[in-house]
């Protein structure tokens, strides 16, 4: 079993989940833990669990680590995993972010699906909470100027 952390910085890293030797990927919440998916160990396709067939969510390399998200068309780049289980996510034409780690990495499938399905989704999740929603915000009238 591996367990999946997201860094935070200036503070302890947050433990998010775990990978299972099988491939099974599970939220940790209070009480019983949710699976979210699973990982082929041999292919390296990812699926997200859902009620019915699980959702191909992406795919990872199993030689190089690089983690591909399933789309109409090419599958869309969207991070790496080290070999040690560091997690990072794509930025164009800038160095790859640092996102979390996996203890215990039996293979890159393992860090792949918890790239995809446990670290992304979260740090997705804060990113647009952190926009503002209205756009940017609109300057106060003058006193005296006629209303449009």
């Amino acid at each position: 079993m591996s367990k999946v952390y997201r860094h935070r910085p200036a503070a302890p890293d947050e433990l998010v989940g775990r990978v299972e030797v099988d491939g099974s990927v599970y939220e940790t919440r209070l009480g019983p833990d949710k699976r979210v998916g699973r990982v082929e160990i041999d292919t390296g396709k990812i699926f997200e669990t859902r009620l019915g067939p699980d959702k191909v969510a992406g795919r990872v390399a199993l030689d190089n680590g690089k983690v591909y998200r399933a789309r109409f068309g090419p599958d869309e780049y969207v991070g790496r995993v080290d070999g040690d289980g560091k997690l990072h996510r794509h930025k164009s034409l800038a160095p790859d972010e640092y996102l979390g780690r996996l203890t215990e990495m039996p293979s890159f499938a393992h860090g792949g699906a918890a790239l995809l399905l446990l670290v992304l989704p979260l740090w997705e999740e804060a990113a647009t909470a952190s926009t503002p929603k209205d756009g940017p915000a609109r300057p106060a009238k003058p006193d005296g100027a006629p209303e449009a």
